[in-house]
């Protein structure tokens, strides 16, 4: 497969995005909710099974029997057990649920995989992901707008280097995700930090001053009437993001302004789900117990809310 024009195309959506930018470009990670759904258990357990499946899946096991229901969730329980102990913590049971809500994140690395993988070792070495992307494109100058692909693969290089924790220049799987998705691990959080600020970091002094952190969200054009929203958000780095009052956001300021710490959805939502179900009150969940609730972690036919009504009738 030719990668050029991929890499190419890669490029001017890169330039693209980064020119002229008409609305407000944010650059904050934010956690997404675990679900649409309002958490209300007294109603239903809606918002409890998309949190801990997922969507998609969420809809899958409302189609089951009870019984088909039951032991697949048994099934899902041995794999939340990654000690094999017999017992579900709340922190195995948080890793689960951001797992669940992540997926999408993994199903694009399984379709990256399948075309960095080149020698099928299992692993991703640097070499091969360097050849595979960068290939073709590194026999050509780089050209006159100033776009380099070697400043490009010296970046993916460094990024590579971080997220391989065994320092062997090869990824398994878990090291490629990180690689490829590296604001949904905390080792390599720094590097999300260094990557924004030199993107927004015009002047190359290594730290982001008002023009800059303006210049990244909003491109005047020749208008002079700026937007209520870039007021705003000269006040925000004025008040709030600029804590030390230099007149720039250093390291730790960009961190706190691009990684808030926000409320944790999947923690609160492991810690209520083990509370619900642990019936033996030790703090922590046998796959008996899981299975025992089914219908707060997942759907059946049997929980569609009409029949629920009836079964509340009934008792």
């Amino acid at each position: 497969m030719e990668l050029r024009p991929l890499v190419m195309c890669f490029a001017l959506c890169v330039v693209y995005a980064t020119s002229k930018p008409t609305e407000k470009k944010d650059r904050v990670h934010h956690d997404d909710p675990l679900s649409n759904k309002e958490h209300d258990d007294a109603e239903n357990f809606d918002y409890d099974h998309e949190a801990f499946l997922g969507q998609e899946e969420a809809k899958t096991f409302d189609q089951l029997t009870p019984e088909e229901s039951k032991e697949r969730l048994g099934m899902l329980v041995e794999r939340i057990d990654e000690d094999k102990d017999g017992f579900v913590t709340v922190e195995e049971m948080k890793k689960w649920i951001k797992h669940a809500q992540k997926r999408w994140i993994y199903d694009d690395v399984d379709r990256q995989w399948k075309s960095h993988d080149l020698n099928g070792d299992g692993m991703v070495s640097w070499e091969e992901y360097k050849n595979a992307t960068y290939g073709y494109v590194l026999d050509d100058s780089d050209p006159e707008d100033g776009f380099s692909y070697r400043q490009m693969m010296a970046r993916d290089e460094r990024r590579f280097k971080m997220s391989d924790l065994d320092k062997n220049m090869k990824a398994n799987k878990e090291e490629f995700t990180a690689f490829l998705h590296p604001e949904e691990y905390d080792h390599m959080k720094d590097i999300v930090v260094l990557e924004t600020m030199e993107d927004i970091d015009k002047n190359g002094d290594g730290l982001i001053d008002l023009d800059e952190y303006i210049g990244d969200m909003y491109n005047q054009d020749g208008d002079n009437t700026e937007p209520e929203w870039v007021k705003t958000e000269r006040e925000q780095f004025t008040e709030f993001r600029d804590k030390n009052k230099d007149g720039k956001m250093d390291k730790e300021e960009t961190r706190d302004w691009i990684l808030p710490s926000d409320y944790d959805h999947a923690e609160a939502e492991a810690k209520h789900l083990v509370y619900e179900s642990d019936a033996d009150k030790d703090g922590r969940l046998t796959k008996e117990e899981i299975v025992d609730k089914y219908d707060l972690f997942v759907g059946s036919q049997a929980t569609d809310f009409g029949e629920a009504l009836t079964r509340h009738d009934e008792f």
